[in-house]
């Protein structure tokens, strides 16, 4: 049978298995044990007993039968393809699931837990992007948005500090408050905050009273206006306006308390285009600045504490913290007119120095030839 003295090798063919399993069962109806039988031939117990179960399963009956059942499959992947490749009817199944819902899903992730969700074949996102590409299958794309024109400003806003006014809302999830900021669009100069749990006209309200109050423009918060505003009637005026308010196309900012109280102390809205942060740039980026510097204001939990910090936080915005917006001075220097004097003196300081640094080093090669 091809056996030979010592222990049996860990890979041996069909005839020599079978010639074991043979020499284990004589022996096992001799009376002996199948361990001890197999431990005199030199082989491990586990494996006659997986070889006895392979012969078994797979109808060895017979020497022939047997030596076939407990041939060796071939090692190895099927050649071109790897062990855990996708089968045909799995990438035949994913192509049809792509005609049928690629209008919807419109995305190749999608479409792999749409076939798992219709349980129809199951594998992964990569795996379907993969067919699709091989099928030359492309998944319909959005089209682009159409673009809507920039909104022009009115004539009469001119571009100079204290016309154009900004305003927006932003929140602090811990505090359970938001805040609405008004700031000057040229001088970045930031007026006013109001800090509520609510988000409504009102705030908007209360938030340009003190914007106005701080700009200088109390005038046109006049008694009459004053008195009709506590008692709860906004009056509507048909003045001109002097002034022009930016703001995104919120509810609060749309809603006809707002535009009477708008009207009544002659500032003009501006809304920008829906869906278009960049029309609302300047204070978009006030929050990110402040939200940014001050990490600490997203943890106060207390609504007046931040208040409290905000204001302490604008007056440090507007008197200290250099601005790259407009030219490297503060908001207050901008908005008091003292911004183009500074930008001046830098420019004229920075072409003194440079003078100073050739006289010197003219001076330098003279002294030493």
């Amino acid at each position: 049978m091809g056996l030979s003295a010592g222990l049996v090798p860990p890979r041996v063919d069909a005839g020599v298995k079978a010639g074991l399993l043979d020499l284990v069962e004589h022996a096992v109806a001799a009376g002996w044990s199948a361990r001890r039988a197999a431990a005199t031939l030199g082989v491990d117990h586990v494996r006659v007993l997986r070889w006895a179960a392979r012969a078994a399963g797979h109808g060895g009956h017979g020497p022939q039968g047997r030596v076939l059942a407990l041939a060796d499959a071939r090692p190895g992947p099927v050649p071109g393809e790897a062990l855990h490749a996708l089968l045909d009817w799995e990438k035949s199944a994913i192509v049809k699931v792509a005609e049928d819902w690629g209008e919807i899903d419109r995305s190749h992730r999608k479409l792999a837990h749409r076939a798992s969700r219709l349980d129809l074949v199951h594998m992964s996102e990569s795996s379907v992007l993969r067919v699709l590409t091989q099928a030359g299958i492309h998944l319909p794309e959005p089209g682009p948005r159409q673009r809507r024109p920039a909104r022009a400003w009115p004539e009469w806003a001119e571009l100079v500090p204290g016309v154009v006014y900004i305003y927006d809302f932003t929140h602090f999830p811990r505090s359970g408050a938001c805040a609405v900021a008004v700031m000057d669009v040229v001088s970045r100069y930031w007026l006013a905050t109001v800090v509520s749990a609510q988000e409504s006209s009102t705030q908007v309200e209360v938030a340009f009273t003190r914007a106005l109050i701080a700009d200088g423009k109390d005038h046109l918060l006049d008694d009459l206006l004053l008195s009709e505003l506590a008692s709860g009637a906004v009056p509507d005026r048909d003045e001109l306006p002097v002034l022009l308010a930016i703001s995104d196309n919120g509810p609060q900012m749309t809603s006809r308390a707002t535009a009477a109280f708008m009207a009544s102390v002659r500032i003009g809205q501006h809304f920008g285009r829906p869906s278009t942060p960049n029309d609302q740039a300047w204070i978009e980026s006030l929050f990110g600045h402040v939200k940014g510097e001050h990490p600490h204001l997203e943890r106060i939990g207390d609504a007046g504490d931040l208040e409290a910090e905000l204001d302490r936080v604008r007056s440090f915005y507007n008197t200290t913290r250099l601005h790259q917006g407009i030219g490297y001075v503060t908001p207050e220097d901008e908005h008091t007119g003292r911004g183009e004097a500074i930008r001046a003196a830098r420019r004229a300081g920075l072409a003194a120095a440079q003078q100073a640094r050739v006289a010197t080093r003219r001076q330098l090669r003279q002294d030493h030839p």
